[in-house]
């Protein structure tokens, strides 16, 4: 059985790319376009990752991941920032949030992939 990732972004090109490349390697993907639709998607579902970006409308990302780690079927999944932020004080706030990792846009698929097959093992 493939692996869900739920992906939360509010751009929706960026979406479709982490969309498109996830499931070009065989990982089922569920989309959320702000951190308050992650958090009502996640609520009634199981994912095996969190990928969500930091700047977002409705619910930031350091606010969907410390409603995420509430959850207790989110616990201890691995949640990674996917952001054009890349300050320490930025990622020591997405860390302490308990974010796993951290992506800085622009990326390349494949680095994506490489972080993503890291972390789900």
């Amino acid at each position: 059985m493939s692996k869900v990732i739920m992906t939360a972004d509010d751009s929706a090109s960026i979406r479709q790319m982490v969309a498109f490349t996830l499931k070009q390697s065989g990982y089922e993907v569920v989309q959320a376009v702000d951190g308050r639709d992650a958090l009502q998607q996640l609520g009634g579902r199981k994912v095996d990752m969190l990928i969500t970006d930091l700047n977002m409308p409705n619910l930031d990302g350091i606010g969907l991941i410390k409603g995420a780690r509430a959850l207790p079927a989110c616990k201890f999944i691995p949640i990674i920032m996917l952001t054009t932020e890349s300050q320490d004080t930025k990622k020591q706030e997405g860390k302490a949030a308990g974010a796993t990792g951290w992506i800085v846009k622009p990326f390349k698929p494949e680095q994506l992939l490489a972080v993503v097959k890291k972390v789900l093992g």
